[in-house]
């Protein structure tokens, strides 16, 4: 694998620097709030999953007592 010398590895990541194209502000808005809501989602989803077993299992180790 032939060495590239320091300038035209920094001469390299300006040219794919260039070649990124960032989000704007709409749509970096849109997605956080959109991440927001899955997130309590997922929250109130594991939250109810979580109070489901913790209830089966007290309910076996009242069982087994």
């Amino acid at each position: 694998m032939a060495k590239t010398s320091p300038a035209e590895f920094i001469n390299q990541v300006r040219a794919e620097a260039r070649k990124v194209v960032w989000p704007s502000r709409q749509e970096t808005v849109t997605t956080a709030i959109f991440v927001a809501i899955m997130m309590a989602i997922l929250a109130f989803f594991f939250l109810g999953i979580d109070t489901l077993f913790g209830s089966i299992v007290a309910a076996l180790l009242k069982l087994a007592s």
